[in-house]
C-alpha cells in the first residue's frame, strides 16, 4: 500500500500542421506549438517526475540556420526547469531585439523551440539511472539534415544484450549497452543505409547535390525503415522519432504493452501516452482520439501527409493492465469505469471477511489514487444493503410503522476519510531506527471517526511489498482501535517481475513472493525451490521460442487464499492489537473489469514475450544466488 511504483515514461508528440504566421493570427501567439506541449507534459506528470525532455523541429530553414533544438532537466521540478529555460530564452531574444513581437518570420529564425515538430517525455529514473545523460529525448547528430534522429520512448527491450551484438556486427561502436541508445543507433543503422541509397538513385536521374535533399526528403519511407530496425526487439514499447528534415513518428510494440492515442484534424497531428490528455489540452471528445494499434506507427511525412502504416505483425493484445489500475490518469472514461468496476468485484470479498455486518463497517481508502475503486466499492455495498433493506420491508408486509420503516432506511454504509498524507513531511533521516518513526507520521488520522466494535475497511490500488503498509499505515490505522483491519488491493497479487516498463524487477521484493517462500519453509517443500532454480538454469540457452516460466511452480501448491493469509501475518507488525486480513482482487475480476487491457503476467507470469520468460527465470536465480541485481 502506497509502495512507490515507478513507471518510466510518458510521451507527446505534435506537429503542427499549418504554417506559424497562421497560429499567430487564429490564437495570438506563434509559440502555440510550445505551449501545448507545455500542458501535454504537465498533464502526463504522472507518468514521470524525475526527468523531463523536450525537442523540435523548425521545417524549410535554409543551411546555416538552426532548425533544430533540445533541452533537457534532472532537476527537482524538470518540466517547469524546461518552461523556465525557454521562456526565458524566448523573452530574453525579444527584448534583445525589440520590434519583433509580431514578426513570426524572424521568431522562427531567431528564436529555438519554436517549430513545427515538437516532442516532449516525462520519466521516472529507474535502478539509480536519474542523470541528464539518462533524460530523453536522444539525439543522433550528422552534417545531412535527413541523418538527424531525435527519439524518445516510453519502453524496455528485453534483449538489449543481442541487439548490442548486432550493432557491433554491422560494425559500429555504441557509446553503453542501453536499450535508448541501442534503439536510436538501430533506427539510425537503416536511416543512414535507406538516405544513401536514395542519394545514390537520384543523382543516377540526373539531379545534382542540392536538388537531391528535398527528394530525399520525400521519398523517405520511414515505415520501411522502422520495419528493419524493429525486427528482433522483444519488449513493451511506444518510441517516437523526429527526423531531422521533418519527417515523425510514433511505433507502439505488437503486443500493444505500452499504449498510444492519436488526435487528426487540418490543424495538428497529436500522438500521446494518455487519451485524456490530448482530449484536455486540444478540448477534443473522447470519440475523436484515437488508440494507435499494436504493432502499427502513425507518420506524418514533412509535407504534412499522414498514414498509420504496420511495421510489425500484430500479436495477441496483451496491453497493460497496471496502466489501467495504477499509472494512467483516472480521468479517462474508460479508465474511470474500469477502476470503479475493480472496487465493485472485491466487495464479495470484503463481506466475507466482515462476517455481513455492515452495520459496524467503516470504509476509506489510502492514497488519492484509490479513490475512483473506492467508489465502485462503497456502490455495491449500497446496492447490497438496498437488496437487504427490501427483504426486510417486505417481510414486515402492510402493518409495517414509519419508525420501522425509517429504522431499516437509515442504515448506509459508513464512509470516513481516516487517514490524511502529511505532503510537508520528509522522511530525511537515513538511519532506520530514526526513519522507521519518521514514516510512521507519514500519515495522520481522523480520531473519533472509528469505534472499538469496527472493523475498519481500506483499499488500494495495488500491495506491490507491502513496506509502507507495515512500517507505517498499519501501526497508524491500529491507533484509531477497530477490532480488524481489511486492507484491500483492487490489483491482484503481484507475483511476478515486469520487464517492459515498469519498475518491478526483482522478485524478493514481493511480498506474496516472500509469502510462498514462507510457506513452502512451513510445509517442508523447499527442495522444491531448489528444483524451480536448477529448471531455470537450464533455460538459459534455451531458444526463444522454447523458454518456460518455471517460476510458476513456486507459486502452484498454494491458493491465493492461502498467500493472502500469509501475507497479512508478514505485514501485521509487531504489537498491533487489531485482527489484519488482506485481501486481493482475482485475476478472474481484474480481466472482467479491465477487458480490452489483458496484459497481466505481473500476476499470473503469462507474458507475452519470450524476453519475458527469460527474464523472469533469470530474476529467480538471482534470487536462489543471493544476487541483487535486475534481470534485464
Amino acid at each position: 500500500m502506497s509502495d512507490a511504483i515507478k513507471h518510466e515514461c510518458g510521451i507527446s508528440l505534435i506537429r503542427l500542421l499549418k504554417p506559424l504566421e497562421y497560429y499567430k493570427e487564429k490564437y495570438g501567439t506563434a509559440f502555440y506549438g510550445v505551449n501545448k506541449m507545455y500542458l501535454m507534459m504537465e498533464k502526463q506528470h504522472n507518468r514521470g517526475q524525475d526527468g523531463a525532455g523536450f525537442a523540435s523541429i523548425k521545417l524549410d530553414m535554409k543551411p546555416g540556420e538552426r532548425y533544430m533544438s533540445r533541452v533537457r532537466s534532472a532537476q527537482q521540478q524538470p518540466i517547469q526547469d524546461i518552461f523556465d529555460q525557454i521562456n526565458s530564452r524566448i523573452n530574453t531574444t525579444l527584448a534583445e531585439n525589440p520590434g519583433h513581437d509580431d514578426d513570426v518570420a524572424w521568431q522562427k529564425k531567431n528564436i529555438p523551440y519554436i517549430g513545427e515538430l515538437l516532442m516532449g517525455h516525462v520519466r521516472y529514473g529507474t535502478f539509480g539511472k536519474n542523470s541528464i545523460e539518462s533524460v530523453h529525448p536522444f539525439l543522433r547528430q550528422n552534417n545531412w539534415m535527413h541523418r538527424n534522429l531525435i527519439v524518445a520512448g516510453n519502453f524496455n527491450l528485453t534483449n538489449v544484450d543481442e541487439l548490442f551484438g548486432n550493432l557491433v556486427e554491422l560494425g559500429q561502436h555504441p557509446k553503453e549497452m542501453a536499450d535508448t541508445v541501442t534503439v536510436m543507433e538501430k533506427i539510425g543503422h537503416f536511416l543512414d543505409d535507406a538516405v544513401a541509397k536514395l542519394y545514390k538513385q537520384i543523382k543516377k536521374e540526373g539531379y545534382n547535390k542540392r536538388e537531391a535533399s528535398p527528394l530525399i526528403a520525400e521519398r523517405l519511407n520511414v515505415a520501411k525503415i522502422l520495419k528493419k530496425a524493429s525486427k528482433n526487439w522483444d519488449g513493451g514499447y511506444t518510441m517516437g522519432g523526429l527526423l531531422g528534415h521533418g519527417d515523425g513518428f510514433v511505433v507502439r510494440d505488437p503486443a500493444g504493452i505500452r499504449p498510444a492515442y492519436y488526435y487528426k484534424d487540418d490543424e495538428v497531428v497529436v500522438v500521446a501516452s494518455e487519451r485524456p490528455v490530448i482530449q484536455t489540452v486540444f478540448n477534443v471528445k473522447f470519440e475523436d482520439v484515437m488508440e494507435l494499434d499494436p504493432g502499427h506507427a502513425i507518420i506524418v511525412k514533412k509535407n504534412g501527409s499522414v498514414s498509420i502504416k504496420e511495421i510489425l505483425e500484430p500479436l495477441e493484445r496483451k496491453a497493460c493492465s497496471f496502466e489501467r489500475i495504477y499509472f494512467s490518469r483516472g480521468s479517462d472514461k474508460e479508465i474511470y469505469q474500469e477502476r470503479k468496476m475493480l472496487g465493485k468485484l472485491v466487495f464479495p470479498q470484503i463481506l466475507k471477511s466482515i462476517n455481513d455486518d455492515l452495520a459496524n463497517t467503516v470504509f476509506s481508502y489510502i492514497p488519492n489514487t484509490a479513490e475512483t475503486s473506492f467508489f465502485g466499492m462503497v456502490k455495491e455495498a449500497q446496492s447490497y444493503l438496498n437488496k437487504k433493506k427490501e427483504e426486510q420491508i417486505l417481510a414486515l408486509g402492510p402493518n409495517i410503522t414509519g419508525e420501522q420503516l425509517h429504522e431499516i432506511l437509515d442504515v448506509r454504509p459508513r464512509i470516513e476519510k481516516v487517514a490524511i498524507k502529511d505532503a510537508k513531511l520528509r522522511t530525511f533521516i537515513t538511519q532506520d531506527s530514526n526513519r522507521d518513526d519518521l514514516v510512521t507520521h507519514v500519515y495522520d488520522i481522523s480520531y473519533g471517526s472509528v469505534k472499538e466494535t469496527d472493523n475498519l475497511v481500506i483499499i488500494d490500488d495495488s500491495i506491490v511489498r507491502g513496506t509502507t503498509l507495515k512500517r507505517s499505515i498499519l501501526k497508524i490505522l491500529d491507533r484509531l482501535s477497530p477490532k480488524k483491519i481489511i486492507v484491500v488491493s483492487s490489483a491482484p497479487q503481484i507475483r511476478y517481475p515486469d520487464c517492459y516498463g515498469i519498475d518491478m524487477a526483482k522478485l524478493e521484493d514481493f511480498v506474496a513472493f516472500k509469502a510462498a517462500q514462507a510457506l513452502h519453509e512451513e510445509q517442508g517443500t523447499t527442495h522444491k525451490i531448489k528444483e524451480i532454480y536448477e529448471k531455470c538454469l537450464t533455460q538459459l540457452k534455451s531458444k526463444d521460442k522454447d523458454v518456460v516460466n518455471y517460476v510458476k511452480e513456486f507459486y502452484e501448491p498454494f491458493t491465493p487464499e492461502q498467500i493472502s493469509k500469509k501475507i497479512a501475518e508478514i505485514l501485521s507488525p509487531e504489537g498491533i492489537k487489531a485482527e489484519v486480513d488482506i485481501i486481493y482482487q482475482t485475476v478472474e475480476s481484474l480481466h472482467e473489469a479491465c477487458p480490452k487491457n489483458l496484459g497481466d503476467w505481473y500476476f499470473t507470469g503469462d507474458y507475452p514475450t519470450p524476453g519475458g520468460n527469460r527474464v523472469v527465470n533469470r530474476a529467480f536465480i538471482n534470487f536462489f544466488e543471493g544476487k541483487n541485481e535486475r534481470a534485464y
